[in-house]
């Protein structure tokens, strides 16, 4: 029995661990100024933010369910079972697209993640572990379905601004943030996002104390893993924010990777994740 994971692209997992893992994606779109484009495909973060600050109208649609149709029927040309990993059903209808694209399918196991970007990552590297155990799609469903609230996934943004236009943060929010320069921070929980703390200062110093505070209680971490998940950023802080992570000799593997265009379209440049998995829920 060959058991292959998949997701949507918002997963932000890198080319080399989409290979390394054989994970099927399917992409979002990015709609900028009325034209249709893929994320991950045929559009960069980059592109987005060009096309934002030009003052193009930019915005993502989920994969419907006939393009999930289409995409579960290809990858099973080369298994058995499928176990598909869906960004939050609090932030897009792929979740809800994809159960119904499985509806004639019995070999089609859907998870929301009830997260996005690397928090859903990390569930599609679980299942992996999962499948290297021997396990089929259905108890790996299973097993994931239980282990959404184990994820610890937040970031720090460097404007509000896109968190705003994607009705995530209230005008009056934005222009306090604009003011008093702060770099507010995110936190995902129960598949919805919430204010965090907020930092002030160049990246030294704010990331500094994001990373301590979100590392404080390690009592409950897994130690398998953590992702650093950011937007195309500021010379040197990414860089930064990995050697402060490493310096804490906390995780086996500190994982690199770029956010893709849906959640760059929504979080600006200069945003920054610290993601990883707990053993169990956070006291």
């Amino acid at each position: 029995m060959k058991v292959r994971m998949t997701a949507d692209s918002t997963c932000d997992l890198s080319p080399e661990l989409i290979r390394k893992y054989d994970i099927g994606i399917a992409p979002l779109s990015v709609i900028i100024d009325g034209q249709v484009f893929h994320d991950g495909v045929d559009v960069t973060p980059r592109d987005v933010f060009r096309a934002a600050e030009a003052g193009k109208s930019v915005r993502t649609a989920a994969v419907n369910t006939y393009e999930y149709k289409e995409f579960f029927t290809d990858q099973l040309k080369n298994c058995d079972q499928l176990v598909h990993i869906c960004i939050s059903s609090e932030f897009s209808t792929c979740y809800n697209d994809a159960v119904e694209a499985s509806r004639e399918m019995d070999n089609v196991f859907v998870v929301d993640s009830r997260n996005l970007s690397t928090g859903s990552g990390l569930l599609v590297l679980e299942g992996t572990d999962l499948i290297a155990e021997g396990r089929e799609g259905e108890e790996i469903a299973e097993t994931l379905r239980s282990r959404t609230g184990l994820v610890d996934a937040s970031f720090t943004v460097r404007t509000v601004d896109y968190l705003r236009r994607g009705g995530r943060c209230s005008g009056l929010e934005a222009l306090g943030a604009k003011m008093l320069h702060i770099r507010p921070s995110i936190v995902v929980r129960d598949g919805k996002m919430h204010p965090g703390d907020k930092y002030r200062g160049r990246y030294e110093h704010y990331l500094k104390h994001y990373i301590h505070d979100t590392l404080a209680d390690d009592s409950t971490i897994d130690f398998r893993r953590v992702f650093v998940t950011h937007s195309p950023s500021e010379e040197g802080l990414v860089r930064f924010a990995i050697d402060t992570v490493k310096s804490y000799g906390l995780f086996r593997e500190v994982l690199e990777t770029m956010a893709g265009c849906t959640v760059c379209t929504h979080c600006g440049p200069d945003t920054l994740g610290i993601l990883f998995m707990r053993k169990s829920p956070k006291p």
